[in-house]
């Protein structure tokens, strides 16, 4: 998760936390240059309230935490040329050729912070658990399951039929019948989905894997699951227009994951597509028209 989106969730900052969080987030490319006395300064703060912050956010201390403020500070802004709000990317003043330039920044926007945010994770080993899971199974609800069924028809490809498994029956039963051999995928950008959370602790106890798509690295969730990607985009769960940015990365990294499965063994899918297509086409398969 990148720091702008830590800072943005502060349900476990103190009062003291939220003023220094608040005052980088108004300040974001500022604080890259400000020394601890200076950022304490301008908070009124402590410079031990600001190692406290430093370390809630996951690093060592203020050193390590401007450092890699610097490297994200320097990505974005050579990537963006313009933010767009994730949850009000447009205004009743824009007209429609606006709007769909806004749309396309953001669109652009949501992949390059997913980007940036998956880059360092063990991408490579995720792929491959789900090429040699027996079953996956998906777990999601709403827009996220729209994005699953995406990801479901792309595996068919990889003669891998991915089960979503809230399509046919209740998600309980399918988890009951999950075993060490299968893998369960959760896509969720809160991550709090307290049904879920029981799901993924009776797979901790099974053994089966699970992967987790969630925008909220602290969820109940994230904790339960054997392997995470945390895509934070600054969406809110009900101030928006609509679910833009969190669907679009959700969409990017599944897109992602089905690439690398591809390429891990690409000679042999290359044949495989090659055979089915010449069967589709020219064979038995193949679509008569009057």
């Amino acid at each position: 998760m990148l720091i702008e989106d830590k800072l943005i969730r502060q349900d476990t900052f103190t009062t003291t936390e939220k003023r220094i969080a608040d005052y980088l987030q108004a300040n974001f490319e500022a604080a890259v240059y400000m020394t601890i006395e200076e950022l304490a300064k301008a908070t009124y703060t402590s410079h031990s309230a600001i190692i406290r912050l430093c370390k809630k956010l996951g690093f060592t201390g203020f050193k390590e935490f401007r450092l890699e403020l610097g490297r994200e500070v320097h990505q974005l802004l050579a990537q963006f040329d313009q933010t767009i709000d994730a949850n009000f990317p447009f205004s009743e003043q824009d007209d429609g050729a606006t709007i769909a330039k806004k749309m396309a920044e953001l669109s652009i926007q949501a992949v390059k912070k997913a980007q940036l945010q998956i880059e360092d994770q063990p991408l490579d080993t995720i792929a491959e658990k789900l090429t040699q899971a027996k079953r996956i199974f998906v777990f999601a609800k709403g827009d996220s399951q729209i994005t699953a069924r995406k990801f479901q028809n792309k595996l068919v490809k990889l003669n891998k039929f991915l089960i979503l498994a809230e399509e046919y029956s209740d998600s309980s039963w399918n988890a009951a019948n999950l075993t060490k051999e299968d893998c369960a995928v959760f896509i969720s950008y809160s991550g709090r989905i307290h049904h879920y959370e029981k799901i993924m602790s009776y797979l901790k106890y099974v053994g089966t894997p699970t992967l987790l798509l969630t925008g909220n690295e602290h969820s109940e969730m994230a904790k339960k699951a054997s392997m995470c990607l945390v895509i934070s985009q600054g969406e809110l769960d009900f101030v928006k227009v609509a679910t833009f940015s969190s669907q679009i990365a959700f969409d990017y990294v599944l897109n992602t994951l089905y690439s690398i499965m591809y390429a891990q063994n690409y000679t042999a899918n290359v044949l495989n597509l090659k055979e089915k297509q010449q069967l589709i086409q020219n064979g038995l398969l193949k679509e008569y028209r009057q």
